[in-house]
């Protein structure tokens, strides 16, 4: 844990949280009351809550009965491009993951494959910016089984989701770190409520990042490229909205 918060400096408040563990107060950093103050902070840099967090722990996850009884589409509804119309026409049947990047083994997905791949299947809150919330229940492959599949290169840091939607002009884009690319529950799901996706809520794939809000959860995935620096991602803040309206969650420790 305190070579993860090495990683940075540790500056301005999120020093103050940090320094916590550097100076022996982990009993005062595992009280649940002082951890949700703590992440509840808007300047709190959630590399911050990363340093403070188990690698492992779990966003909650519920019963079938809490699920909602309606679940919105966030984002685009449909991409509405000549090629995905295409796609959705002959039912993504010539649709493609490309696995690329910092990888030894690029990979190339139908989604028939997709689907033969062991999977789990999880009951999330999906919490959006604009406000809102819906319970909805996700199964696909694990993230980081596939990324172990294709082998990533040591010099590997950050795993990005290229898009069939657009946004002025360009492919919609989104980022993880390794730390979230490899939680147990960072699937790509291509079944929402027991059934396949449908195109408002991300078809054929989208990602499920449980411990990340709605906008991470980028639809319409067609690419995964693992590379070491996110300077030449968009702006080089990590996705399309924290480019372009300064969203503060980015992947990065």
């Amino acid at each position: 844990m305190s070579t993860m918060i090495s990683r940075r400096a540790l500056v301005g408040g999120a020093a103050a949280g940090a320094g916590l563990l550097l100076s022996g107060c982990d009993k005062i950093v595992q009280n649940e009351s002082f951890r949700k103050v703590l992440f509840s902070a808007d300047n709190v840099h959630r590399w911050t809550q990363q340093a403070l967090s188990n690698r492992n722990s779990l966003a909650k996850e519920f019963r079938p009965d809490q699920m909602s009884p309606v679940f919105r589409a966030n984002g685009t509804i449909n991409p509405g491009t000549p090629e995905f119309t295409a796609m959705v026409a002959d039912k993504f049947a010539n649709w493609r993951l490309k696995v690329t990047g910092l990888v030894n083994r690029p990979l190339d997905i139908s989604l028939a494959q997709l689907k033969t791949m062991p999977a789990r299947t999880q009951i999330t809150r999906h919490d959006c910016v604009e406000g809102w919330s819906a319970i909805g229940k996700w199964h696909g492959p694990v993230l980081g089984d596939i990324l172990k599949t294709a082998g990533l290169k040591d010099n590997a840091r950050y795993i990005v989701f290229h898009c069939a939607d657009l946004y002025r002009g360009k492919n919609y884009y989104e980022s993880v770190d390794l730390f979230d690319a490899f939680h147990p529950q960072t699937i790509l799901a291509w079944a929402m409520n027991d059934a396949p996706l449908t195109v408002p809520h991300g078809a054929p794939i989208r990602l499920r990042a449980e411990r990340l809000l709605g906008y991470k959860q980028a639809k319409y995935v067609m690419g995964v490229e693992a590379v070491a620096s996110l300077d030449g991602i968009g702006q080089g803040q990590g996705g399309y909205w924290e480019d372009n309206v300064e969203y503060d969650s980015y992947a990065g420790i």
